[in-house]
Formats: structure tokens, C-alpha cells, sequence
């Protein structure tokens, strides 16, 4: 089980930082864009935990190499139930460096979508105050 696991199980959120590479690149299921990052990564996947509820990862799978992983999760988002996988590549010094999340089905993600952009602004407003590095 990676220590990333371990911690988003633990609702830790500094473990959860602290496993992220200063250049971890965060791509959404929901927005356009990628985001660059330790400290809008932190603050987003701090979002993530408080729109989720019901949360849990049901399965992981590794690379041959140990550096990358999939941890597929069910978890609620207001009455829906959602399904998806967290796709994460670790560096050379075992830090995340590449987080990728899909989810499904597409009502849930709209749901989330919505949650999350109402937590945007705390989100923007906590990433502000981690340190990128």
C-alpha cells in the first residue's frame, strides 16, 4: 500500500502534502487545464476531501517499477455515488510528481464539478498560504 494511501485514509492532510513533489502537476477530472504545483495540489486535494464523503479506495494497482499507481475509490458527492481512480507517477526521490484523477458517471462528475467550484475560492485562498516548495 503506498504511504499516499495511507495518508488520504488517515484524512492527513500534511502527510498528503508532503508526499507532493514542489513541480507536481495536478490534472482534474473536471477543469481544462492542468495545475501546476505542491501548493494549489495540497489545497485542491484538501477540497476534494471535504466534498467527499463516504470515501474509500477498493483496489490499487503498481507499475512494474513501483513508481506509478493506480487507486481506484468509490466515494459520494452530495446523494451521488462516484467511482474512480487516482493515477499517480513518483520521481526519483519517491515523491508524487504527475497526480491524474478520473471519475465516472458523468452525473457525478457534474456534481463534483459543482462542489468543487464552490470550494474554489478557499481552495485558491489556502493555496496561497502552503508553501509551493
Amino acid at each position: 500500500m503506498t504511504s499516499f494511501r495511507k495518508a488520504v485514509e488517515a484524512r492527513d492532510h500534511d502527510a498528503v502534502a508532503a508526499l507532493l513533489a514542489d513541480d507536481v502537476v495536478f490534472t482534474s477530472p473536471v477543469a481544462f487545464k492542468p495545475y501546476p504545483g505542491k501548493a494549489i495540489t495540497a489545497a485542491i486535494l484538501r477540497g476534494v476531501m471535504r466534498v467527499f464523503t463516504d470515501f474509500r479506495y477498493v483496489r490499487e494497482m503498481a507499475g512494474p517499477d513501483g513508481r506509478d499507481h493506480a487507486l481506484v475509490f468509490t466515494a459520494k458527492v452530495g446523494d451521488l455515488e462516484i467511482n474512480g481512480c487516482d493515477f499517480l507517477h513518483f520521481d526519483d526521490d519517491g515523491l508524487i510528481d504527475a497526480f491524474t484523477v478520473m471519475v465516472r458517471p458523468m452525473s457525478a462528475a457534474q456534481a463534483l464539478a459543482e462542489a468543487m467550484n464552490a470550494q474554489f475560492e478557499q481552495i485558491q485562498r489556502e493555496a496561497m498560504q502552503l508553501p509551493d516548495g
